[in-house]
């Protein structure tokens, strides 16, 4: 008989993670380094395809993971505390994902080994988005994609 060692997201609730583990669950996509705006008048969110200044578009990782707040003030940390909040994230993200009581997707890093299975199924960032840069109007680039 085989031993099967249950994944720790799958053994502790999201509370009950390590930093390490908490970091490891991060797919790495870069949705959420993505521009986003809320209708004024429905609170609907809105993704756009253009990412943060600091967000490699190859390898979809911060440039500046470890002093991102201080390049990028507004800069979001996705943290257990927001729990209540986690709806601005993808439907895909493992956060949200744990916290609503699902699984990992398929493609997730921490199940296929590597970021390779994200980036060939289209799960992330790579090839779909324009760095932000001065004189962009965001409601031009509302993009559907990232949201799933």
């Amino acid at each position: 008989m085989k031993n099967v060692v249950t994944p720790f997201w799958q053994q502790k609730t999201l509370a009950q993670l390590s930093e390490q583990e908490w970091e490891s669950l991060c797919d790495g996509c870069g949705k959420c380094c993505l521009s986003k705006l809320i209708d004024d008048d429905t609170d609907e969110l809105h993704y756009t395809n253009v990412a943060c200044k600091l967000l490699n578009t190859k390898t979809c990782q911060c440039k500046k993971y470890e002093k991102r707040f201080k390049w990028v003030p507004d800069c979001v940390k996705v943290s257990l505390d927001q729990i209540d909040q986690f709806q601005w994230l993808p439907a895909s993200c493992a956060y949200r994902r744990l916290a609503e009581g699902k699984d990992l997707p398929a493609w997730h890093p921490l199940l296929t080994g590597s970021a390779s299975a994200m980036h060939a199924g289209g799960h992330s960032v790579r090839g779909k988005v324009i760095v932000e840069q001065a004189g962009i109007e965001l409601e031009d680039y509302i993009a559907s994609w990232p949201a799933q």
